[in-house]
């Protein structure tokens, strides 16, 4: 939907779907649409809601995107060769190569270059850790992730573990998870930041708000409420929110008491209409990371549905984002973000062996 503002001369595309909004004459009356660059002052217009909006993670994935690139030629016009991304992908899992595929598009796509090392399901630790350990001493490799899952006789702690902290641009080294839970600058992973930009480019308020993550995963659900609950003032910012942290054993009744105070919704949990309309407030922003896949009761085809019960929270919610089409996009985006900061991380640390010890 394009906006005018009341000269008609200046229109700016918004990154969420208004279609289901009304704009009502008020006179006077100022309202604000947060936008990814800027909030946007429509005078003497004031916005009836009748439905969520809902907010497009394509479309602040492309901008974003599109800073990257910018990021980049300038990186590469001053001297410095492309970065270049390394992606090792075990087994044939079709999502795995599906979201690996997705990567490896959106990397050509910004400029950086990239390479996928296929490795059989039956590779053994030790074998997938020397491979880790050649490509983190390797100076073409700029950034390096193995794909999740791993099969089950791998431990994939031990992997995440095994990437060097600073070519580890899913943010999921010990190291880099601990400088996150400091406050400080470091490779965020990411989906959690895709989540905390969603936030933020669109302007929901988290100073002081209350906050429910839905989900306790390392990966996702605990990095998010560290984002969104620690101090702004701080090297790594964040959202100086409340935040309850609920999980599989957290009971439906408790979990609703909590959801129907929050500000802010993060459905994290993996569990397919976890968060119906009688659990949140009016106005709510719910952000819904799940990703399931579900059988469609109508045409008895395989369809992809997150953890929140779109159609009936989007007629009660401020904002919300779709699966898919909402936080996916978001976390390839950050993804190259991270690959860039590792290209220039590594000007500054020099590539190491890691190999660290984990408890069986």
């Amino acid at each position: 939907m394009n906006l005018y503002l009341k000269d008609g001369e200046e229109k700016r595309e918004t990154a969420y779907d208004l279609k289901h909004t009304t704009l009502s004459v008020r006179e006077p009356t100022y309202s604000f649409i947060a936008h990814p660059a800027c909030a946007l002052q429509i005078r003497n217009y004031s916005i009836s809601r009748q439905e969520a909006v809902v907010i497009s993670g394509k479309k602040l994935a492309r901008q974003i995107r599109d800073e990257v690139r910018a990021d980049l030629e300038e990186w590469v016009s001053t001297g410095h060769r492309r970065p270049h991304l390394s992606v090792i992908l075990v087994g044939d899992n079709p999502a795995s190569h599906s979201y690996v595929l997705n990567k490896t598009r959106a990397a050509a796509d910004v400029g950086i270059s990239s390479e996928t090392i296929l490795k059989h399901t039956n590779i053994s630790e030790e074998e997938l850790l020397d491979l880790i350990d050649k490509l983190n001493t390797d100076p073409r490799v700029d950034g390096l992730l193995v794909q999740l899952p791993l099969p089950e006789h791998i431990n994939e702690r031990a992997v995440c573990n095994a990437v060097s902290p600073t070519k580890d641009v899913d943010g999921f080294h010990v190291v880099n998870v601990g400088r996150m839970c400091l406050d400080q600058s470091t490779m965020l992973p990411a989906t959690p930041w895709g989540v905390w930009e969603i936030i933020k480019r669109t302007g929901i308020p988290t100073f002081g708000k209350n906050v429910v993550v839905a989900g306790r995963s390392k990966n996702v659900g605990m990095p998010i409420a560290m984002l969104l609950h620690t101090d702004g003032r701080h090297e790594r910012p964040g959202g100086d929110a409340t935040v309850t942290i609920s999980h599989r054993y957290t009971p439906k009744d408790q979990l609703r008491q909590h959801t129907k105070i929050a500000d802010i919704i993060v459905a994290a949990a993996g569990i397919p209409n976890l968060i119906t309309a009688d659990m949140i407030k009016e106005g709510a922003a719910v952000i819904d990371v799940g990703i399931n896949r579900v059988q469609d009761p109508v045409t008895g085809k395989s369809r992809l549905v997150g953890d929140v019960d779109f159609e009936g929270v989007r007629q009660k919610a401020g904002f919300i984002t779709p699966v898919p089409g909402g936080v996916g996009p978001m976390t390839v985006a950050m993804l190259m973000k991270n690959t860039v900061k590792a290209a220039k991380n590594v000007l500054l640390c020099p590539p190491q062996r890691i190999r660290m010890a984990v408890a069986s």
